[in-house]
């Protein structure tokens, strides 16, 4: 049998190509835009609480109260809440969202929704739920899970960048759009839907446990992604 030899040159030289090749076929992962600071923050709904991810202030996003619609206007992704709303055995928990100008603030969708499960907000063991339907035809399912071994744990229920769901309305930009977001507990069950359609559905066993929910029972709210307004009406438990 002959031997093939190979020249270390010859080696590094093909290598090159490869690896040039290679990065032309394979496109780089766009950068992740940096959470913007909204002039004049906080909260003005009465009895509302937030909570900022991350190294972000609730003084960085804005929610305000008017003719009984929530305008929230994010920098960083937050969490909002009024402690008074429990909910608690079987419940529906739903919500209408409207963007008023799709992506008016980004050149790329952001998702907001309802949040369930919320137990232990005001701390760095905070848990809850969370269903948001992206205008792009897309909806995440994601959680907190509190701490474990001293460290706070996320959870993700339907993959990384969520799935696809034919009852998330999707828009162009500069066009507004509008989702209703409900999530149903009954039994050992939790399903969200999204303009009346069923997008995921859990069972008690899939939810609650170590780093995820404490528990189904608890406070519901509003998540938003960062750097997104939304107009929040019909807020409502039955």
């Amino acid at each position: 049998m002959r031997a093939v030899y190979v020249s270390v040159g010859a080696l590094a030289v093909t290598l090159a190509v490869t690896s040039a090749m290679y990065a032309q076929a394979t496109p780089a992962q766009a950068p992740q835009d940096a959470d913007r600071k909204v002039v004049g923050g906080g909260i003005t709904a009465p009895g509302w609480k937030g909570k900022a991810d991350g190294a972000g202030k609730v003084e960085d996003a804005k929610m305000v109260l008017a003719a009984g619609k929530y305008t929230i206007t994010t920098g960083p992704a937050i969490s909002y809440w009024n402690p008074a709303n429990v909910a608690k055995g079987d419940y529906t928990v739903k919500a209408t969202f409207t963007e008023p100008s799709y992506m008016n603030l980004n050149d790329h969708p952001h998702p907001y929704g309802i949040f369930i499960g919320g137990n232990d907000l005001d701390t760095p063991d905070a848990s809850m739920l969370y269903c948001a339907p992206y205008g792009s035809g897309t909806v995440i399912v994601r959680g907190f899970g509190g701490t474990v071994d001293g460290k706070a744990v996320t959870f993700r229920m339907n993959g990384g960048r969520g799935t696809p769901a034919e009852s998330v309305k999707k828009a162009e930009k500069g066009q507004s759009v509008t989702q209703e977001v409900m999530w149903t507990v009954k039994g050992d069950r939790a399903e969200c839907s999204i303009n009346g359609a069923v997008v995921a559905g859990y069972t008690k066993a899939e939810l609650v446990g170590p780093g995820k929910l404490k528990s189904l029972d608890g406070i519901y709210g509003i998540r938003a992604a960062h750097n997104v307004e939304v107009i929040v009406t019909g807020l409502e438990k039955k």
